[in-house]
């Protein structure tokens, strides 16, 4: 299994607009954070979690170019703006629909921005075609399986994901955007080779796991490598890094592990 991470901010992107802090004036470039999202091979079938206003960019810098399915965690501004640029992928496939799964509410927002995108095939050569599919609690593919758990994540709820690969059995845990971590989302999550976690900033957040909390809830998951994503311009990444305890770390734009 292979995980790339496209982007590994926030809504408002490091660096910020008209901010003169020292992270968004970092030479470092793992301090360019754009939104979060990322893209995960799964014995060869390419599943991309979320679409980022910067999607087109992080696919050409990564250079993705394939895409089986895609999977929208909610429908946040953040989260769902880059979806018009799954036209080029519905190109690829001969104009047929693109599976888009998510909850009610994040396929409902798709459903209001790309109206035009709603069908089996595109209108035209070059337009999106979304075939919008509720996430089952399981969902069972030749390359293996992704389980779903909701997470809190303010007056709605984010999908959490977790990948089991069927060839290696190897496991993976996708967790952004959520301010608790129930039960069950932990039960589901321990096991994982690689846990990726909301962890916003040190300071709380009424929608989001502060770094303190996203330390604690790594430790009760368990899973042999933790990564914090959707990272804000409060957070140096080297200064960061060397702050969190053994097995935790950032993530950045344009990390690629292979489980």
């Amino acid at each position: 299994m292979e995980l790339i991470f496209l982007g590994t901010g926030t809504s408002q992107g490091v660096p910020m607009i008209a901010c003169d802090c020292a992270v968004c004036r970092s030479p470092d470039p793992r301090n360019r954070r754009s939104r979060a999202s990322v893209h995960v091979v799964m014995d060869g079938l390419h599943v991309q979690v979320d679409a980022a206003p910067e999607f087109r960019l992080q696919c050409l810098r990564e250079d993705i170019r394939q895409l089986d399915l895609f999977i929208l965690t909610h429908g946040h501004a953040d989260h769902v703006v880059g979806m018009d640029d799954l036209r080029r992928f519905c190109d690829l496939r001969d104009g047929a629909a693109l599976t888009v799964y998510g909850t009610e509410e994040g396929l409902g927002r798709v459903a209001a921005i790309y109206p035009y995108a709603l069908g089996e095939r595109p209108r035209a050569r070059g337009y999106a075609a979304f075939r919008l599919t509720p996430m089952p609690a399981r969902l069972e593919l030749p390359q293996g399986t992704i389980d779903a758990t909701l997470l809190p994540h303010g007056g709605i709820n984010t999908l959490g994901l977790v990948f089991t690969e069927r060839s290696s059995g190897r496991r993976l845990a996708y967790y952004t955007d959520c301010k608790t971590v129930p039960p069950e989302a932990v039960a589901l999550a321990r096991g994982a080779e690689v846990l990726v976690l909301d962890g916003l900033r040190p300071l709380p957040h009424p929608s989001h796991l502060s770094l303190d909390e996203a330390v604690v809830v790594a430790r009760e998951i368990g899973a042999q490598r933790t990564l914090l994503t959707h990272l804000t311009h409060l957070s140096d990444h080297a200064t960061l890094a060397a702050s969190l305890p053994p097995g935790v770390a950032p993530a950045h734009d344009g990390l690629r592990l292979t489980l």
